[in-house]
């Protein structure tokens, strides 16, 4: 499943914008058909450079959450329901949400305590609002979007022959700030856990 998703990007990729709004419509499928995001988050950096591949990649995992949270809220409820009952930890989570709607929910975007897949669709059991949900998802999700696709950009240039264009002083900068990024996604996570932790208590 992988190797189909690493070659539905490399067709989006030689398309233009047509290819940018297929790319999205695959990320939207992924989500929705529990197939892994990473991939798709990685090889937007490749494809498409850094700054579309992140703004691709925060508008296609958005709507992507939107699109699995409302399958799972109108048409898969009671199944989601039973998948639930494996992680003791969303009940807490579902009760913080009825009480703290939007910040829970960009908690766990910042420091995910549940898969990616499963959450959005464990959201839909939840009565937070649509825009509210849309909100916190996008703004949470998007330390983690930056340094996937800064990992993914990285690994394109070099693998087109990027390090012969640059000097050794830029590759060094390159490489502190993808530490930098990592580092700050880090510590954002670190505290998001640490606030969830304290609301999922209260």
């Amino acid at each position: 499943m992988k190797a189909a998703l690493a070659a539905a990007l490399a067709w989006t990729a030689g398309l233009g914008l047509a290819g940018q709004a297929a790319f999205v419509l695959i990320y939207i499928v992924a989500c929705v058909a529990f197939l892994p995001g990473s991939v798709l988050t990685l090889g937007a950096g490749a494809a498409f450079g850094l700054w579309r591949g992140f703004v691709l990649v925060s508008i296609a995992s958005t709507l992507g959450a939107c699109a699995a949270m409302l399958v799972g809220r109108y048409f898969l409820r009671d199944w989601v329901a039973g998948k639930m009952g494996r992680f003791p930890v969303f009940a807490a989570v579902r009760s913080a949400v009825a009480s703290e709607g939007w910040k829970v929910v960009g908690l766990t975007r910042l420091s995910p305590v549940l898969p990616f897949s499963l959450l959005n669709y464990a959201y839909g059991l939840t009565d937070v609002p649509m825009g509210e949900y849309a909100l916190a998802s996008w703004v949470g999700m998007m330390p983690g979007t930056f340094l996937f696709v800064y990992l993914g950009a990285a690994a394109g240039e070099a693998a087109r022959g990027g390090a012969h264009a640059r000097s050794p002083l830029e590759w060094a900068l390159y490489a502190a700030g993808l530490a930098a990024t990592a580092l700050a996604a880090w510590l954002v996570g670190r505290k998001a856990k640490e606030a969830l932790n304290k609301r999922v208590e209260a």
